[in-house]
């Protein structure tokens, strides 16, 4: 069995009345995720590194931020295709590590619906995906409440 990593990072800006979708489910707060497509930092990072993995370049190259056909898109609809275009190189996921940035609001009690949401996209079990939420303790662009990145690590295999 052949067995890759690949790594994912994304960062949004968030601005006042937006939406805010992080992890496939949509949070309750005054600022939302700038972004072409819904703007879930999580799901872009997790795309990136199954992408990397494959070596399959990245989320922009496949899903460009030029198609009008991708404004405002779910992020959701973008993991399942990413899921689909490294299973036809023969590859399955193993697991996910991430981790998201973010100063407010608070992660931790949407962790287990993201994990659950986020699985049943991408067909694997919730054991699989690892989901963790740090602050940057007031530094930086996350501290400021600018914006939110997110992190991903992936092992995948060809069977």
């Amino acid at each position: 069995m052949k067995i890759r990593v690949g790594f994912g990072y994304d960062v949004h800006q968030l601005a006042e009345g937006e939406e805010f979708w992080l992890g496939g489910i949509q949070l309750n707060h005054h600022k939302g995720s700038l972004g072409h497509s819904d703007g879930d930092v999580l799901i872009h990072a997790i795309c990136d590194a199954l992408l990397g993995a494959a070596n399959m370049r990245d989320i922009g190259f496949h899903f460009p931020d030029t198609s009008a056909e991708l404004k405002g898109i779910d992020s959701k609809i973008l993991l399942k295709k990413t899921v689909e275009l490294i299973a036809q190189k023969g590859f399955t996921i193993g697991n996910i590590d991430s981790t998201i940035a973010l100063q407010k609001p608070k992660i931790n009690p949407h962790i287990p619906e993201m994990q659950k949401t986020l699985a049943s996209v991408m067909g694997i079990d919730i054991e699989d995906l690892a989901i963790k939420a740090t602050t940057t303790e007031k530094l930086g662009f996350v501290g400021t409440e600018e914006g939110v990145s997110a992190y991903a690590t992936v092992l995948i295999q060809k069977i």
